[in-house]
């Protein structure tokens, strides 16, 4: 059994959204990662992928977006040995000035630039592969777009 996790890759003025995650958090408390929270049990529904992740966002920071595109999935086992499936999604900020609005899950919020970023040795892997793979997806369709 998995649990399943999204994720918004969250870019505006050439900067990504990351959040500092609580210390309180089982998985990763204290480490940066890209906003996002996992899918609670529906029965039958649509498009839970993008609705739990507009709703974590907006509980974990306080602003809207819209979801786009796929970026990447993968799986992880947390610590205490939860499996867990992670999807990110390339996002659109919409509206409001995020902060750490649920101090349980959130400690800060900080906005970096894909250098910045890849460039940080502290910073997980995952957290590169994501922003990596989004920023190359945002030029690509940028490119389509100014066409």
């Amino acid at each position: 059994m998995f649990i399943v996790n999204v994720e918004g890759a969250i870019y505006r003025d050439e900067k990504w959204l990351l959040v500092r995650r609580s210390e309180k958090e089982e998985h990763e408390g204290g480490s940066l990662s890209l906003v996002g929270g996992k899918c609670e049990i529906e029965g039958n529904s649509r498009d839970i992928l993008e609705r739990t992740l507009r709703r974590e966002i907006f509980e974990e920071v306080g602003i809207e977006v819209t979801v786009g595109c796929y970026v990447n999935s993968s799986s992880f086992v947390t610590a205490s040995g939860v499996n867990v499936i992670d999807i990110v999604f390339l996002c659109q900020h919409k509206s409001g000035e995020p902060y750490a609005k649920s101090t349980e899950e959130v400690n800060d919020v900080i906005w970096l630039t894909t250098s910045e970023i890849l460039a940080d040795t502290d910073l997980p892997y995952y957290l590169k592969e994501n922003v990596n793979l989004a920023d190359k997806l945002l030029r690509k369709n940028q490119k389509v777009y100014e066409k």
